[in-house]
């Protein structure tokens, strides 16, 4: 058995059915169970080995519903809620999916199961655990109990308070007043209770009876859009699963046409027979539904995770669902030309989801826009989101706490900035006029036009935020540049700044070539 740490020390936290035929019952201290026994073996609960088994098995469970929502309690891993509604007819039926469900937990896991039905969480947990026909179980009963809807009341009241959900404080006080039923407390006015216990007993018997909503918190965010398929053999190779998932995309796509949605995410779920996961997340840079190209970045990522190489005894089941959908504008593509540049960004789309499903999400970066006017700060590399304008198709990049791109004025970059300006001697008629001659490299341009110059301020207010400088000596100077575009006689252009304003800032300005035209 398992033993956790509690009030009057170490307490039971789980039997075996040895345990069980010797008398021995949960919450009763170690001391008493060696007590009636003499030998016990006990181990420590690893609440954090339980969590972690549960939220596997309730990964596992998503062959069922995509809702599924492990529940732990105080002492660790305790059960999962089954969203079932909407799903139950893919089995035939709520008794022929939990006679399903209670033989895959056995078979694959080992684990008996209690299992019940009800049309609330909190209705669905107390019939699992306190129904009479669990306590004892017989041997080969079904162990699994339904609940009509508007039955909630009479199902639960003969069960013991224990089946609230409530804390074993309030079920000691109850107890002590002579309430040991669900049924004592249903008949009594709700006014005494709320004055003398706390908010938690009236809430879990509403919750229990459906007046008042228990939301759940799914293992999984549950998808925009979903289709599973059972196989009747369990499949291996990896070409197997692509032509499964293409299959599962064309019925998607058709419900994708329907509501006027592309696809920006979805997940691919491979089912092992022995009751082994693997989940398949692939990112989209456009919303699309083709069928062709989503087909295609699913046997990529495959291909790269080698996915099929781990499959064990097989795959059993296969679903595809898309979790995050985006609208799509009508458009006509055959008759009328596309003039909004529509198909350019489609085509970038693709290229971009290509390399990603390569090289890796990160590895495909662009350059986003930073609040500077200082060109060497004025953009970074990013991971590249394209997003597209509904209405004209525009391309952008989607950046997080990244600055929008200022709007297009009449200002001439180079195309190659240097990652750091580089000095340079130049020659000029007056100090503050454009160059005339300058050496960079070790090589000597006779400039034979200059445009210019565009004037940039420092931005001092970096300066100022930093802390004075250790030595009284030293001195931060925010210096102006001017930027000029020259061009030498051979037609090389390049971009070269002075820095620092003549006879204000500085009485020897220096040169810097930052950048080189094509």
């Amino acid at each position: 058995m398992l033993a956790v740490t509690g009030s009057g020390g170490p307490r039971i936290a789980a039997l075996n059915e040895a345990a069980e035929a010797a008398g021995l019952a949960l919450g009763e201290t170690l001391a008493d169970a060696r007590a009636k026994t003499g030998r016990v073996q006990t181990r420590a609960v690893d609440t954090t080995a339980d969590d972690a088994a549960l939220r596997r098995l309730a990964l596992w469970a998503t062959r069922y519903t995509p809702t599924a929502s492990p529940w732990s309690e105080e002492n660790g891993a305790d059960g999962l809620f089954l969203d079932i509604e909407g799903a139950a007819h893919l089995f035939g039926g709520e008794e022929k999916l939990l006679a399903d469900l209670s033989l895959r937990l056995t078979k694959n896991f080992g684990l008996p199961a209690r299992l019940a039905v009800a049309d609330t969480p909190g209705m669905a947990w107390a019939l699992a655990r306190f129904h009479t026909p669990f306590l004892p179980r017989p041997a080969g009963e079904d162990k699994y109990v339904i609940v009509p809807s508007g039955q909630e009341a009479q199902a639960l009241a003969p069960l013991a308070i224990e089946a609230l959900r409530l804390s074993p404080d309030i079920c000691r006080t109850l107890r002590r007043l002579g309430f040991k039923t669900v049924g004592a407390l249903l008949d009594k006015p709700r006014a005494p209770f709320a004055a003398r216990f706390p908010a938690e007993l009236l809430q879990r018997i509403d919750q229990a009876l459906g007046r008042i909503e228990e939301p759940l918190k799914p293992i999984v965010a549950p998808p925009v859009y979903h289709t599973l398929r059972y196989l009747l053999e369990p499949i291996f190779t990896q070409e197997a699963i692509v032509a499964l998932a293409r299959r599962h995309m064309q019925t998607l796509a058709q419900v994708l046409v329907r509501d006027d949605v592309g696809a920006r995410g979805l997940r691919l779920s491979l089912y092992r027979v022995d009751g082994g996961v693997e989940t398949i997340d692939i990112a989209l840079t456009l919303p699309s539904r083709d069928v062709a190209h989503i087909v295609r970045l699913i046997d990529l990522k495959l291909e790269a995770l080698a996915a099929a190489e781990d499959a064990g005894f097989g795959f059993e089941a296969v679903g595809l669902a898309v979790t995050r959908a985006e609208r799509i504008a009508a458009r006509q593509n055959e008759l009328i030309a596309d003039d909004t540049g529509g198909d350019g960004a489609e085509g970038c789309a693709l290229l971009v989801d290509t390399l990603r499903q390569r090289l890796g999400p990160h590895s495909v970066r662009g350059f986003a826009p930073v609040a500077s006017h200082l060109p060497e700060r004025a953009e970074k590399l990013a991971p590249i989101t394209i997003s597209s304008s509904l209405a004209t198709g525009e391309l952008r990049e989607e950046t997080n706490g990244a600055a929008a791109w200022p709007e297009p004025d009449r200002t001439t970059r180079p195309l190659l900035l240097l990652p750091h300006a580089e000095p340079t001697e130049v020659m000029a008629l007056i100090p503050d006029g454009p160059p005339r001659r300058f050496r960079w490299r070790g090589v000597t341009y006779e400039v034979a036009g200059a445009q210019g110059p565009e004037r940039i301020g420092a931005e001092w207010w970096h300066l100022s935020a930093q802390p004075a400088p250790a030595n009284a000596s030293a001195r931060l100077q925010a210096l102006t540049r001017d930027y000029y575009l020259v061009e030498d006689a051979d037609g090389h252009r390049f971009w070269l700044y002075r820095e620092g304003l003549y006879e204000r800032e500085t009485v020897a300005a220096r040169w810097f070539v930052h950048g080189l035209f094509a």
